[in-house]
């Protein structure tokens, strides 16, 4: 990958679609994670104002501590960079305890998972609409087109996405060549929902050089039955995940009503 061409082709494609569709900036949600990290970077480049929130909800304090010094990175180097912090903790509280008590606390607790990523997008789009921004999405290549490993209507709630046909290993390329913060770089992808530690390796069982190749591998054509071992494993992972999202990852399907019926 040639990185700085790569760098300001985003860039360029930023603010050229900004500009066109006549808005005045961006605002993303920074969560201390290398892929907030670079996309907040990139939209700072462009020279147009950009909002950076930071959204706790029952949030490991390290998660906090690596968003807030990214933002505050930003702000050093870009005038029109600005931060807000909205804390979701007693928005989702209350709403836990509004809603009904289920049988199935683990479906409740993975149902719960992905409500903080609605809350996180309806703030976005609060202040998108009050400042006439954009809201700028986060997710990679391997995410977005691969596993799925994101929220509908969540995280996957934007207005465009930089960053999305970029592979996980070369958007820790882009961030090393932005020199972002390295408490960020070597910090274990996390998704951020469960209030815990847990790691997006935890959660999948594979790591993202792992599925990227296995990605590779299923756009050639290739099935299980070609790997053995870890490979073996590595490839039923991406499939399983890849399957499982596919409802994410193609348009909402349209009932098309017969001509005939019309």
């Amino acid at each position: 990958m040639q990185t700085e061409k790569v760098v300001d082709y985003i860039v360029n494609w930023l603010k050229d679609y900004a500009t066109k569709a006549g808005v005045n900036g961006f605002v993303i949600g920074v969560s201390g994670g290398i892929d907030s990290a670079v996309t907040s970077t990139l939209c700072a480049k462009t020279g147009l104002p950009l909002l950076c929130l930071e959204m706790p909800i029952h949030q490991a304090p390290n998660q906090v501590s690596r968003a807030l010094n990214h933002i505050d990175w930003l702000k050093q180097q870009y005038p029109l960079v600005s931060m807000t912090q909205v804390n979701l903790t007693p928005v989702f509280d209350s709403l836990v305890a509004s809603l009904p008590s289920v049988k199935n606390e683990e479906e409740r607790f993975m149902a719960l998972a992905n409500t903080r990523a609605r809350l996180r997008m309806t703030s976005l789009y609060y202040f998108a609409a009050l400042h006439k921004y954009l809201v700028a999405g986060t997710g990679n290549k391997v995410e977005d087109f691969g596993v799925g490993f994101f929220t509908k209507y969540g995280d996957g709630g934007v207005d465009l996405s930089p960053i999305a046909d970029l592979l996980k290993t070369e958007v820790y390329a882009i961030a090393e060549y932005l020199g972002i913060n390295q408490e960020i770089i070597v910090a274990p992808p996390t998704d951020g929902l469960w209030g815990d530690d847990r790691t997006d390796e935890d959660q999948i069982g594979a790591s993202y050089p792992e599925l990227e190749w296995a990605m590779k591998m299923d756009d050639e054509g290739k099935t299980a039955e070609d790997f053995e071992g870890r490979e073996q494993t590595v490839f039923k992972i991406y499939k399983r995940f890849n399957m499982a999202n596919k409802h994410k990852m193609i348009p909402i399907p349209i009932c098309e009503i017969p001509n005939n019926l019309s």
